[in-house]
């Protein structure tokens, strides 16, 4: 058996709440960690306890972090499932969050484009992917 690591993508924020309201009430993420005052870090880590992947956002002390630095900066959740797919955009409308058009049009397709507070966007693509 092939065995996979667990992915950590990791990025920097100046807002850790703003992004924990799009990440866990929109993106329906579990919080798996949250820490203050590391090494002059806070930070939380979000995603699912069963998922080979999740999400580290961090705020530095006496550092700013920024906005995306381009509007085609996407995490792609693949949704096969049409109702899968069209519960995931409901609790993101639900959340407050509205879909804003991708910067590449091929996302708009089949997929609705939403953009967290730091400017990163996440495509809810309604498709499987295949290598």
């Amino acid at each position: 058996m092939k065995s996979f690591p667990t992915l950590r993508v990791a990025r920097p924020s100046d807002n850790l709440e703003a992004l924990l309201t799009f990440y866990r009430d929109g993106l329906g993420l579990d919080v798996l960690y949250r820490f203050e005052g590391h090494d002059g870090f806070d930070g939380i880590m979000l995603g699912s306890p069963s998922a080979p992947y999740h999400f580290e956002f961090t705020k530095a002390q006496d550092h700013v972090a920024g906005r995306a630095p381009t509007q085609d900066n996407l995490l792609v959740f693949y949704l096969p499932a049409k109702e899968e797919w069209e519960a995931a955009v409901d609790r993101m409308e639900a959340a407050g969050f509205r879909a804003v058009p991708a910067f590449n049009a091929y996302w708009d397709r089949q997929g609705i484009t939403f953009e967290d507070p730091d400017g990163y966007r996440i495509v809810l693509q309604n498709a499987g992917w295949k290598a």
